[in-house]
């Protein structure tokens, strides 16, 4: 039987790869020196993509594969793919939620002890010398008896809440509306909810209505004393507007995974001692990525054995 063929924007883990070889011809588009000469000459035999977030899947690329079936996301997010064209030809899209969920929380809650308890300054003074030089450093803040203001309680949202309330934190949230079963107050109004908070933390999907969602009000409500922490994406955060407030004082400190134009991070956010960097690492283990995996596999797998998928966008 002739092997269906699919278009790999990204490698997998090497289990899955495995698995991929074995059951199909795969074409690994992130390894070919002329990349528009290659979708040419497989265009019309291609049924299945393999995608990721950093390589968009534009009108153009679809519209470029007649016989395509369907886009497989390696990870959560899907606003790399462009979905009003997939549907218009009726192609489906999988992501693979969930199985990042407890490592994107972990990220959170890391980046959060990171800024309040001040640990990243705090290896770098032990590290340079500093402390045998200069004598105890500058006190950090506690987590304990501090609010959490999540925006967005899904998943994401409701894992990190689980984890600060194990560190004595209060949360309250903000989202459109009210979720039934929920006992955190919620906030409709984001400024309202960014006052009381003592840390900001942002978990919830990327779109339209969440674009540039934390502007300067929202940093201004949050105040000089609060703590910005972003693991959704970079976007959710006008980044012109925090390097603004983190220059000024309006705001205490910021816990970034993710940023506008990943991979580029403006110099001035490098440059900031109140502020902790990440490389967007929220679900950058061995254990989620083989789980993501192996979750994008069985959606393929199911999806030409039986026309059925596992988690549809």
């Amino acid at each position: 039987m002739t092997k269906r063929e699919l278009l790999m924007m990204t490698p997998l883990p090497e289990p899955q790869m495995a698995q991929l070889q074995k059951d199909y011809t795969l074409h690994l588009l992130w390894k070919s020196k002329d990349p528009e000469g290659m979708l040419n000459g497989i265009r019309d035999n291609v049924q299945g993509m393999v995608s990721v977030f950093a390589r968009p899947v534009t009108a153009r690329l679809i519209e470029a594969l007649p016989n395509l079936e369907i886009i497989a996301q390696f990870g959560v997010g899907y606003e790399s793919i462009d979905i009003k064209t997939a549907r218009e030809r009726g192609v489906v899209v999988v992501n693979t939620p969930d199985v990042v969920t407890d490592d994107t929380a972990d990220i959170g809650i890391g980046l959060t002890l990171c800024v309040l308890r001040r640990m990243v300054e705090s290896d770098i003074y032990a590290r340079t010398g500093q402390w045998s030089k200069k004598g105890v450093m500058p006190l950090g803040h506690s987590l304990r008896g501090k609010t959490m203001g999540i925006v967005g309680l899904g998943r994401v949202g409701a894992a990190v809440a689980k984890r600060a309330e194990a560190f004595g934190m209060k949360i309250v949230w903000h989202g459109p509306r009210a979720k039934p079963g929920v006992s955190y107050p919620h906030y409709s109004d984001l400024a309202n909810m960014a006052e009381i908070s003592d840390v900001l933390m942002l978990t919830c999907p990327y779109g339209e209505a969440t674009h540039h969602l934390v502007n300067a009000r929202i940093l201004k409500a949050l105040g000089n004393k609060g703590v910005l922490v972003n693991i959704s994406r970079g976007k959710v955060v006008s980044e012109a507007d925090l390097i603004d407030a983190l220059e000024g004082g309006v705001i205490a400190g910021a816990g970034l995974d993710v940023f506008e134009n990943e991979p580029e991070i403006p110099t001035a956010l490098c440059r900031l001692d109140n502020v902790v960097l990440q490389p967007h690492r929220g679900g950058a283990t061995h254990e989620t990525r083989e789980a993501m995996g192996q979750l994008l596999v069985d959606n393929l797998r199911l999806y030409f054995e039986k026309g059925e998928v596992l988690t549809p966008v």
